[in-house]
């Protein structure tokens, strides 16, 4: 089969033609239709997850996806062939059921669901990790109802995700993004919109919203630029991270609760994700369709906002 990966950390990922897996027993194998493209599998290739689990070489990259059962190990019940599944197999050892390739065989166990009828593998592979990290940031922070809340990085995946999950759920979001995305976030329910490269984006919170802000959700920020707009956060507000780089006692001194985000994801998740977006409740973000062989030419390019996802079939 035809997958992207690297033969060791650091390597520039490239298309390699490597053996068809088979399902082992409680595995499922998968032809992949499609697969999302988020900014850690890059980062699991360059070795920066090692400290939480060994890789597999060749370590394929790559996670999130949306493909057709072909087969099932045996002990494996879960799934029938031909059935239309997505989710993320972002399994230990790192690279042993890496998306970007043709075929996978993963646990059953894995986070998985069904796709419904309705939505199309391009838009189911869109889905696990940033709409995922989206729905449990934003249920954490309920009730958020009437609060204020700015969200840096609103324009990409997650921050698309969010903005319409919590302005959903009635909080007055502003958005931090470029000039250019400021209708579609209005459109996503966000009230205010920020030009991060027009104007400071502390100073911009603290001329229209002086007595501070409820709640911080920040997907790109260094711990500098995060300690700076956490300090916006009224005490017993809370702020997010998804980048792991919030100095929790030094908020917490202030009054602050702060959550240095890891994505745990469940079947559950998927399938509340998957019934917003059948159900009109949440759109998904733009998507750029890519081909497998195209990706190792992405190497060292920053994503589009938005959201990229490969195309198989």
């Amino acid at each position: 089969m035809r997958a992207v990966a690297v033969n060791a950390y650091d390597d520039a990922p490239s298309l390699m033609e490597l053996p068809d897996p088979r399902p082992e027993p409680g595995q499922v194998l998968i032809r992949i239709e499609a697969a999302g493209v988020n900014p850690m599998d890059r980062v699991i290739a360059a070795g920066g997850f090692q400290a939480m689990a060994p890789a597999q070489f060749p370590l394929v990259l790559g996670a999130d996806m949306a493909g057709i059962v072909e087969a099932v190990g045996t002990a494996a019940d879960r799934f029938g062939v031909g059935e239309e599944v997505f989710g993320q197999l972002l399994v230990p050892p790192f690279g042993s059921t890496g998306t970007y390739a043709e075929r996978v065989a993963a646990s059953e166990d894995a986070p998985l669901a069904r796709v419904p009828p309705g939505l199309d593998p391009i838009s189911a592979a869109a889905l696990p990790t940033p709409g995922g990290t989206a729905l449990i940031i934003v249920e954490s922070l309920e009730p958020i109802a009437g609060k204020t809340l700015v969200l840096v990085g609103a324009a990409g995946g997650i921050g698309s995700f969010a903005t319409q999950l919590a302005a959903s759920a009635g909080a007055h979001v502003i958005a931090v993004a470029r000039a250019e995305d400021a209708e579609r976030l209005r459109t996503y329910g966000a009230t205010e919109v920020i030009d991060y490269t027009a104007a400071s984006v502390p100073d911009e919170v603290r001329r229209t919203h002086p007595d501070g802000i409820d709640a911080l959700i920040d997907v790109v920020s260094d711990a500098g630029a995060f300690a700076t707009l956490a300090s916006l956060v009224r005490p017993g507000g809370t702020a997010v991270t998804t980048q792991y780089v919030a100095d929790t006692e030094a908020l917490a001194s202030n009054g602050v609760t702060a959550v240095n985000f890891r994505l745990e994801l469940s079947s559950d998740v998927l399938e509340r994700l998957a019934d917003a977006v059948v159900n009109g409740r949440a759109v998904v973000p733009p998507i750029a369709q890519i081909k497998l062989e195209d990706v190792p030419t992405l190497n060292g390019k920053p994503p589009p906002d938005g959201k990229s996802v490969i195309a198989l079939s």
